[in-house]
């Protein structure tokens, strides 16, 4: 029983350990939006010594020209809503269908080649993908590069592996006898997913949303390359590199920039906590 107390106690500091750690920079983020350039160069750890110095700074990155806050929030919402529906309803076929005919070579052959992509960095394939999108821009007519459709499209290759690994272990959970039972109904292949499969993938499928949703979110490089940096469409990562400069960095406006692009996603963390939660338990249960 003292092994135990004790075990717990260690556990308890640990976790508040790690927790300190990854909440440290968030702490930095919201205190040093609410001061000045010269505050935070001075103290960057101290707490501000005015707290409506921050809406003094929202004000100045959303009237400011070059950042275009609400161009680049409508930007980042509209590449990460779409790659999301996509790549959610996308991923969860695919494992569907994997995860069915797992018996079959071509079945895990595919499903090792996801898992494989995984350990792929997107450093050494982002030059290739340039050239293969412009190609495809040039045979097709249809302009990747410098696009919303470009981005999204990159989202679901570099997205999918990840998404189908998760979503391929959650359903071969699901007993075969309930996709039986419809298809002796009469109920078609397609009926049979959308009727009986989606509605039980929802706990996984939210936690494929969050986990991609804050990549897609935050992502800096993929939007750099696809977009430019100096393009007419520009994600909130994007935006707010315009705060740097060769020698001048606004560290006022870079904090509160970044303090306003994190609000949506921590709001959509909280709100769907509990599904999280729910779709990890239900994994390991199954």
């Amino acid at each position: 029983m003292r092994a135990q107390k004790i075990r717990n106690v260690v556990g308890t500091i640990v976790g508040f350990i790690i927790a300190f750690f990854i909440l440290c920079p968030f702490f930095l983020v919201v205190i040093n939006s609410a001061k000045t350039s010269a505050d935070i160069v001075v103290s960057p750890i101290a707490l501000p010594k005015n707290w409506a110095q921050m809406l003094t700074n929202f004000k100045g990155v959303i009237n400011n020209t070059n950042f275009s806050y609400w161009s680049s929030f409508r930007s980042s919402m509209i590449i990460t809503v779409v790659s999301l529906v996509l790549l959610t309803l996308f991923s969860s076929m695919a494992a569907w269908v994997l995860s069915r005919h797992h018996k079959e070579g071509w079945s895990n052959f595919i499903f090792m080649m996801f898992v494989a992509a995984m350990v792929i960095p997107f450093q050494v394939v982002m030059l290739p993908i340039l050239t293969v999108f412009k190609d495809i821009g040039n045979f097709t007519g249809i302009q990747m590069l410098s696009s919303y459709k470009g981005v999204v499209f990159a989202y679901l290759g570099f997205g999918g592996s990840m998404s189908i690994f998760v979503l391929h272990g959650f359903i071969k959970g699901i007993p075969k006898e309930l996709e039986e039972a419809a298809w002796i109904d009469g109920c078609s292949p397609e009926g049979t997913f959308f009727r009986i499969i989606m509605p039980l993938l929802r706990p996984v499928q939210m936690t494929v949303l969050i986990l991609n949703g804050l990549w897609i979110w935050n992502d800096y490089l993929l939007p750099s390359i696809m977009l430019g940096l100096n393009g007419k469409i520009k994600t909130l990562p994007i935006a707010v590199s315009s705060f740097v400069g060769s020698y001048v960095k606004q560290w006022d406006l870079i904090l509160s920039a970044a303090f306003l692009a994190m609000i949506p996603i921590v709001i959509l963390f909280l709100v769907a906590q509990k599904q999280i939660i729910q779709g990890m338990v239900d994994g390991a249960i199954k």
